[in-house]
């Protein structure tokens, strides 16, 4: 496993926690972390700090305790607000600020923000260079391949990006109409990481060791965002660390450890987030996690309507008795 340089930070592994709004809070990212995560990348913030006041907002802006380099993703289609809300990200702690060029969601593309961007590549260089000249931190770029299938200027806007200064570029494997359906397509990473000299990140369907080895033999990436596949599964990054230095696989986690896992997971989001909202933000956690396991969905539809952290943890000790 080769290590990985942003700015002045060596990464431990090329393995990274991707960015993910709901899901990738604190208690989310130390787990990852804990489990053999290189780097984690927080829940997406938008440019426009008015909307810091929400408790949402300010549950996303918490990085002590987090480990280092700490990176901060923001969202935007105004440079100099984009570039303003780095400033204040940097002041509260953020290492590295990490810009999203690849939510597809229609609430973040009809603001022109996210994969939206991409369709308008001098706005592009616009952001890029306000948000560098900003901070003194490194700044990364999180992209699709392209607007769709016929517009896939991925190439284009990497070339953007290192000419503006951004120190690593983050590419999933889909267009923005794509969403996340279909199967990610690697082959315009492995263009793109021909093309630029900065690291180059793929991203898009990596559930599995192989697939991890995979994709980084197909695209000769850097490193490899994991995001949807640790939900429910934060030893992922374990498990592909192993494999890529040893060729073969760890031996599967054990229930007893899964339990574990899980109710420490539980017992920081009751912490962090207070016992009204940690208890709603944990179903959804408890649902991934119990996704493969026999007798989960009748077991779900019951532990969605508990209403105490003590009734959850109980739940859950009492599923792994059965």
């Amino acid at each position: 496993m080769s290590a990985v340089q942003i700015g002045p930070y060596t990464l431990p592994n090329q393995l990274i926690l991707a960015p993910m709004a709901g899901v990738t809070d604190q208690p989310f990212r130390q787990l990852c972390r804990r489990m053999g995560a290189g780097m984690v990348v927080s829940e997406m913030l938008s440019s426009d700090m008015r909307l810091w006041n929400s408790r949402k907002s300010r549950l996303r802006l918490v990085h002590a305790g987090d480990a280092e380099p700490r990176s901060v993703q923001i969202a935007g289609g105004d440079a100099q607000m984009l570039a303003e809300a780095a400033k204040a990200n940097v002041a509260l702690g953020a290492q590295i600020i990490d810009i999203n060029m690849g939510c597809p969601a229609k609430k973040v593309c009809n603001k022109a923000a996210g994969s939206a961007l991409l369709k308008d590549e001098r706005l592009v260089a616009e952001i890029l260079q306000a948000v560098v000249a900003a901070v003194s931190v490194p700044v990364t770029l999180k992209i699709r391949t392209g607007w769709d299938r016929q517009n896939r200027n991925g190439l284009i806007i990497a070339r953007i990006a290192e000419e503006s200064g951004i120190q690593a570029l983050a590419v999933h494997g889909r267009t923005r109409s794509d969403l996340y359906t279909g199967e990610a397509e690697y082959d315009t990473i492995a263009a793109i990481k021909q093309a630029i000299d900065i690291p180059v990140f793929a991203n898009g369907d990596i559930s599995s060791p192989e697939k991890a080895r995979d994709v980084l033999r197909h695209t000769g990436a850097d490193g490899l965002l994991i995001g949807r596949a640790a939900q429910g599964r934060p030893w992922i990054f374990r498990e592909i660390a192993y494999f890529l230095e040893h060729g073969k696989r760890l031996p599967a986690l054990c229930i007893k450890e899964v339990e574990r896992i899980l109710l420490e997971h539980l017992a920081a989001l009751h912490g962090f987030y207070g016992e009204i909202m940690g208890v709603r933000i944990a179903r959804k956690h408890v649902g991934w996690y119990l996704a493969t396991l026999p007798g989960a969905r009748e077991f779900k539809a019951a532990f969605n309507q508990l209403e105490t952290s003590e009734a959850q943890t109980a739940s859950i000790r009492q599923f792994f008795l059965a």
